[in-house]
């Protein structure tokens, strides 16, 4: 293929007429027409500008096929990233889901110490799993430099329209665990309370969490491999998503904790991830005042 129908190529590949192209390059559109049909070459400030545009190294650009290029490494791309979504939420399941089965040995008699095992396999597991994961993400990116999303719009308008699903499920899930808890708990006519009964309603709303959390740590690694999005985080936004990190981390260390040090681990955990996920949201929307026009 030549320089002007890789150019052609791109374009359309990313959904662009030659008018978005030439206000991106800061050119006439014009000059793009020029460029596609190979009356006119752009200089080398404004190819090197493309090949960031299009992440394509120059050779393909110009010399090579970038339609079968480009086949390759969505290819590659899509496969590695589907991999790397399914690994980190799976280290996130693993984390919860052992705080989950460690509650559910307590209520069904088993020792804290025995119970405590599990956790600790499954915490060793997850943290293998982050960074196998993590490094192998980064070799993955080392050898293939300049890869990045390769998604026609159209698929991409498809991914955007489920997305607020995605969110919105796990969230609702969470609100639905919290609700079976404060309904057991609070209005205890509804059901007869008892130790077990109590322990399985908070190994019910770590479930939840937990599925909530593995789905929207899914649903955030498969929007970021769609490449959204195209504008960088404002720092509340930032702040926002550290506030959850670090909410979360110290809700699951004062569980441990409450669990070992008093012997807590039916009582504490309703009370602590419940109360941890009402802060990170209050928290979520004061540093996001600023984000207000």
């Amino acid at each position: 293929m030549t320089f002007g129908e890789n150019l052609q190529f791109l374009r359309k590949l990313r959904g662009m007429t030659q008018e978005d192209l030439a206000e991106k390059m800061d050119v006439s559109r014009q000059s793009v027409s020029k460029w596609e049909s190979n009356a006119a070459y752009p200089e080398m400030d404004a190819i090197l500008r493309l090949c960031d545009l299009f992440r394509c190294d120059m050779d393909t650009l110009l010399r090579g096929d970038v339609s079968r290029r480009f086949g390759e490494d969505a290819a590659a791309w899509d496969r590695h990233m589907n991999g790397f979504a399914a690994a980190i939420a799976a280290g996130v399941a693993l984390i919860l889901g052992g705080i989950t089965l460690m509650l559910l040995f307590v209520a069904l008699g088993a020792s804290e110490n025995r119970s405590l095992l599990v956790f600790l396999a499954c915490l060793i597991a997850a943290v293998t799993t982050f960074v196998v994961s993590g490094m192998g993400h980064a070799v993955f990116l080392r050898q293939h430099p300049g890869i990045g999303p390769r998604y026609t719009r159209e698929e991409m308008n498809r991914f955007e329209r489920r997305f607020p699903f995605f969110i919105a499920a796990p969230i609702a899930l969470i609100l639905l665990g919290i609700l079976i808890v404060v309904a057991i708990n609070v209005v205890p006519d509804l059901v007869y309370l008892t130790p077990a009964r109590e322990a399985l309603s908070s190994a019910i709303l770590l479930l939840c969490i937990t599925i909530a959390a593995t789905a929207l740590t899914w649903a955030g690694i498969q929007y970021s491999k769609y490449g959204f999005p195209e504008e960088p985080q404002t720092p509340a936004q930032r702040l926002a998503g550290r506030i959850w990190g670090a909410g979360m981390v110290a809700a699951t260390a004062l569980y441990v904790g409450l669990g070992l040090g008093l012997g807590l681990w039916e009582q504490a955990a309703p009370i602590v991830y419940t109360v941890a996920a009402l802060l990170c949201v209050a928290a979520t929307i004061w540093v996001k005042k600023d984000d207000e026009p």
